[in-house]
């Protein structure tokens, strides 16, 4: 299983608008950070799948927080199931799944 963090500013150009006077970070950000930690492990995937997603807290901005990742290989190819935290709180989890092209 590997391991990083992250923390979205609360500059992050997404935040005014995700929403006026209590800014969220929104869940699209969250999994473009889940899909850099592992293009960061594997290079670049390619077309991807996300045939599972679940947030249930929120992120809010300057928190820390930590993706967990686990890989395995499927016949569809190869998937990631993964978990994002802030302080041992669960804020989202869900699977990656590479659709095509080589992935090292």
């Amino acid at each position: 299983m590997s391991r990083s963090t992250f923390v979205v500013p609360g500059t992050h150009p997404c935040l005014p608008g995700h929403f006026p006077g209590r800014p969220l970070v929104p869940g699209v950000v969250i999994l473009d950070h889940v899909v850099a930690a592992i293009e960061a492990g594997h290079g670049a995937l390619g077309p991807l799948r996300l045939p599972q997603v679940k947030f249930v807290q929120p992120l809010l901005p300057d928190e820390t927080a930590e993706i967990a990742l686990e890989a395995t290989t499927t016949e569809a190819g190869p998937r990631w199931r993964f978990r994002v935290e802030r302080d041992g709180v669960l804020l989202a989890s869900g699977d990656v799944v590479a659709t095509g092209g080589d992935v090292a």
